[in-house]
């Protein structure tokens, strides 16, 4: 007979609308917690910022693996076109003024450079491939697809109290709030 323990993720409450929901995030970060999160159907206009979420790394990620590409593709065309085998195409010099012959390849690579940083970056920056989350237990979590407006505050924030925690979650209008647990490792 094997038991499974339980361990507490944080609490999940629903909200009524968008509009109940951007207004509770707003304090839900006035109150100081870090590891939270708003669950919609849609994109609400504002709510990166009512969450106080500032703007991801992921472009300086994507420009420096750009950057790589150029630079790899700049080396490894004028290293193979001049210094190693210098092709000479109609009496053309072999030597840096040829850049514009490498601008094709130049190009290229600065985007599959970028696209792999994007892919890499994304997944590296979202923990991701999780093949399950806690909140996939939840009984109303299914509605965040479809018409349900939820926070979730996790705890392991530095804040978070059960009690406190829902309480806080019931003053700003949280309705079903839900406790919500995962399987130890």
């Amino acid at each position: 007979m094997s038991t499974t323990r339980k361990r507490v993720y944080g609490y999940l409450a629903e909200f009524k609308s968008a509009s109940a929901l951007y207004k509770a995030a707003e304090k839900v970060r006035d109150a100081g917690f870090r590891k939270w999160d708003c669950y919609t159907p849609y994109p609400v206009h504002g709510l990166d910022a009512a969450m106080g979420m500032k703007r991801s790394v992921l472009p300086w990620f994507v420009f420096c693996g750009g950057i790589t590409g150029t630079a790899t593709a700049f080396t490894l065309a004028y290293v193979t076109q001049v210094v190693i085998y210098p092709t000479v195409v109609q009496a053309k010099p072999t030597n840096i003024f040829t850049i514009p012959a490498f601008f094709p390849v130049m190009f290229e690579l600065t985007i599959l450079f970028s696209g792999f940083t994007v892919l890499f970056g994304l997944l590296g920056l979202m923990q991701l491939p999780r093949l399950n989350h806690p909140l996939f237990g939840s009984k109303q979590f299914h509605r965040a697809t479809d018409d349900g407006f939820f926070i979730a505050i996790e705890a392991r924030d530095a804040k978070f109290s059960p009690k406190g925690t829902r309480e806080l979650l019931a003053e700003i209008g949280g309705e079903n709030i839900e406790l919500v647990e995962e399987e130890e490792k």
